[in-house]
């Protein structure tokens, strides 16, 4: 999407780094209907966003009661199979938006990192034995964040300090990124 074209583009003067923002903090078990209404507005950044597809809840399964479960399986991913970590990544948002699949179903997270060829049995074992440790992890990247004023998703965060909040075009991006190298000079001193 944006992000990946902008990495793309902009090659190794980025490094990217996903960190964990809760959407959905506390487990909740909602109406179906309200939680069907709210997808609805899935469609208002699919209109923004041409390489992302995103359909209104139409599944038979539950709708994820939290987003802890799928950020802790994504820190396993990293921790077991590091190369695939990008693309479990995206693997969870299709599964989520697109087919609308419980990304709080344990068995269904193993299933998408099956998808792209992780071992599942190897990452149900790191994933069992370190879960506290990811878990932890999570919590402490979510509450970093909320103490920096994070409130969007996606939030760019640039040098550690300066946000960008939202989905914003690619060149909008790339022109921060000039900036900022622009302030830095050529020996990349501030």
């Amino acid at each position: 999407m944006r992000l990946d074209k902008l990495a793309e583009q902009v090659g190794d003067r980025i490094t990217m780094e996903w960190k964990s923002f809760l959407l959905r903090v506390e487990p909740k078990t909602g109406d179906r209907d309200k939680f069907i209404e709210y997808t609805k507005s899935w469609l208002n950044p699919a209109e923004q966003e041409p390489d992302a597809a995103f359909t209104v809840w139409a599944s038979d399964e539950g709708q994820p009661p939290s987003s802890v479960p799928a950020q802790v399986a994504h820190k396993a991913v990293r921790a077991f199979a590091p190369d695939r970590a990008d693309d479990y990544h995206h693997r969870l948002l299709t599964a989520y938006f697109t087919e609308n699949r419980n990304i709080g179903d344990s068995d269904v997270l193993l299933d998408l990192a099956e998808d792209i060829g992780i071992d599942r049995d190897g990452l149900a074992t790191v994933a069992r034995e370190n879960h506290d440790a990811f878990a932890k992890m999570v919590i402490d990247e979510h509450n970093s964040a909320v103490q920096s004023n994070v409130t969007a998703v996606p939030t760019v965060v640039f040098e550690h300090a300066f946000a960008v909040p939202g989905a914003q075009p690619v060149e909008t991006y790339e022109r921060l990124i000039e900036r900022i190298e622009e302030k830095k000079g050529p020996a990349g001193e501030a």
